[in-house]
């Protein structure tokens, strides 16, 4: 669960590195650090679909939004690679980095309650997976459910075309069991990116071989 004593790396705007801080002191002063984002891509009925996680209520920031399918921030001293722990933490993924597809590094800005502002690095990768939903194993006290969208259905979405799209997947029931649940999602569930962020994912996505 959230730990309020982990160490970040904080930088400058050109990201060059300038120190170190708690997590409460970074976002109290709005310091660049970095964040570990990854999207699963899965073929689904032939489509393509991404992987969603429900961020769990007791989340410092965005609880009960849905959001990318892993994410997590770099602790001081770690590298990029470092950051596949998040795939084996919060969704039982034992993946090599060498596996994964790198989108890009976006700079991202987001206020956030109380006057803090999380200015992030992410460093943003794809990873192709097409196990069951139930063969996830979540970290309870971190994620709260996953669904599956559509990838055409979640442009549409991200690009103002749909109000809502169908998200097929599972929530945490009160005994810690995985529970099958189709929703039908707004944009107003997910935790905000900027259009810019999703164009870095969707190029990363267009220009992968769907052979492989």
């Amino acid at each position: 669960m959230l730990n309020h004593d982990e160490i970040f790396d904080i930088f400058n705007d050109q990201m060059e590195r300038v120190g170190t801080a708690g997590r409460l002191e970074v976002h109290a002063n709005g310091w660049w650090h970095q964040t570990f984002h990854c999207w699963i891509i899965s073929l689904r009925n032939d489509q393509p679909s991404l992987l969603l996680q429900l961020r769990h209520p007791d989340k410092d920031t965005f609880p009960n939004l849905l959001d990318i399918s892993c994410a997590g921030h770099l602790m001081a001293g770690e590298n990029v690679e470092d950051g596949v722990r998040e795939l084996e933490e919060e969704l039982g993924l034992q993946v090599a980095f060498s596996s994964l597809i790198p989108c890009g590094i976006y700079a991202e800005e987001d206020a956030l309650p109380e006057g803090r502002m999380d200015r992030e690095f992410c460093h943003v990768f794809l990873y192709r997976c097409d196990q069951h939903i139930f063969e996830y194993r979540i970290q309870q006290d971190e994620v709260s459910g996953l669904y599956f969208v559509g990838l055409k259905d979640f442009e549409s979405l991200i690009q103002g075309a749909a109000q809502t799209i169908p998200a097929v997947g599972a929530n945490l029931s009160v005994d810690g069991q995985l529970e099958e649940r189709l929703l039908y999602i707004a944009s107003t569930d997910l935790v905000p990116h900027d259009v810019n962020y999703y164009k870095l994912l969707f190029n990363a996505i267009n220009q992968i071989d769907p052979d492989k």
